[in-house]
């Protein structure tokens, strides 16, 4: 289902293209970077579609679109991976293994499957150049700790983990289970799976060859 301003700004496109991107951020009071995601996510539902120099042209009904409509109705839990986890007093020197043995870009830090904190290539990378021992570092001195951590549950639809990925500009997003604890206002976050940008690319082809029902 599309956002409030996804409507606008399919409106507003609809009524006036070809369109450029500052036209419609200035028909909003907005600016063009807020609109990046909302623009982003238009266009991969086939709703919209940009041309250089010219700007974004209405090409879809979102009623009448097929494939838009099988998109949004794909559940996280239906094309999500396995995640790769790995000690809270794992060093990041192990942890760097665990993402290359793995082939995953990013690492969940977890105990018994509770997420602690997600760590990044990018974030290994910037500690390696600080010449610090990754053999003796923690892993937990890397990572980007739970509270600031963007997730998705099984449940949500694959186009909201594909607009988070696209807004916060991250490569992947823990899948979780939000259970209630003992302490108030404080949830644990339960790893189940992952889901990337290679996943939601994986879903995109399969849905254009016709092999997701």
């Amino acid at each position: 289902m599309l956002s409030e301003r996804q409507g606008t700004i399919l409106n507003i496109v609809k009524e006036h293209s070809p369109i450029t991107g500052q036209h419609i951020a200035d028909q909003l009071h907005v600016t063009r970077a807020a609109l990046r995601s909302d623009l982003a996510i238009l266009t991969m539902l086939g709703l919209i579609d940009a041309r250089p120099k010219l700007g974004y042209f209405f090409i879809g009904d979102k009623e009448k679109d097929l494939l838009s409509q099988k998109i949004m109705d794909i559940s996280i839990e239906s094309c999500l991976s396995q995640p790769v986890i790995v000690g809270e007093h794992t060093s990041a020197y192990d942890a760097v293994i665990a993402m290359f043995t793995e082939d995953a870009g990013t690492v969940f830090v977890a105990t018994d499957n509770i997420l602690a904190g997600v760590v990044s290539r990018k974030d290994l990378l910037k500690t390696a150049m600080g010449n610090n021992d990754l053999r003796a570092l923690p892993v937990r001195m890397v990572m980007t700790p739970v509270s600031k951590v963007i997730y998705v549950q099984a449940d949500e639809k694959a186009l909201a983990a594909a607009q988070r990925m696209i807004e916060y500009e991250i490569d992947c997003l823990p899948v979780v289970h939000v259970l209630d604890t003992d302490e108030e206002d404080k949830k644990d976050l339960q790893i189940v799976g992952r889901i990337s940008k290679t996943n939601i690319t994986r879903l995109f082809v399969e849905c254009g060859l016709g092999r997701r029902t």
